[in-house]
């Protein structure tokens, strides 16, 4: 039985590059398909054993486990498991973690894709937020607080939103004027 792939314009199967983390500085090592949502295990891809402190090189000291909401595939709401490495400094003490910044925000709930996608839902697409937080698989509270802040930064702080816009009186000039 002969190849059914035609050889050019196709690669291996990446489910890093799929679920598009590897923008975001992540990496998939596994997977968990699940009823209501599909569980994506990634690992930072960038060590960060310098110390932010002094600068000495930090042992791998364990492990935390950080979980955010990402874009879905298809309409299954999506979830990275993100490994994150936490490092000890020998000469200062210093503890710190992996930068996660790539990812999402610090504190944040959403992946930067999982946010993007929130945006562009309410924005472009006119979901409600109930629907967007159904979709990421999060509470509204979640969904609202994360794209909120988000939107206004993007859009109603943008200084060149209005640019190529005609004003209202441009418009309204009566006979005469």
């Amino acid at each position: 039985m002969s190849d059914a792939t035609p050889p050019a314009g196709f690669g291996r199967p990446d489910l890093t590059a799929f679920a598009q983390l590897d923008g975001l500085g992540l990496s998939v090592t596994g997977q968990r398909p699940e009823p209501d949502r599909a569980v994506l295990a990634c690992r930072v891809v960038e060590p960060d054993q310098w110390c932010r402190r002094c600068g000495s090189e930090g042992a791998a000291r364990d492990t935390v486990i950080r979980r955010l909401a990402h874009e879905p595939l298809g309409w299954r709401a999506t979830v990275l498991e993100v490994v994150v490495r936490r490092y000890r400094c020998a000469d200062c003490g210093h503890v710190w973690r992996q930068d996660t910044s790539a990812a999402a925000e610090p504190r944040a709930k959403l992946s930067r894709t999982g946010l993007r996608w929130a945006l562009e839902g309410i924005v472009v697409a006119h979901l409600t937020v109930a629907r967007v937080a159904e979709g990421l698989g999060v509470a509204w509270d979640t969904a609202n607080n994360a794209v909120l802040p988000e939107g206004k930064r993007l859009l109603i702080n943008d200084p060149t939103r209005f640019e190529g816009v005609v004003g209202g009186r441009g418009h309204a000039r009566g006979p005469g004027q």
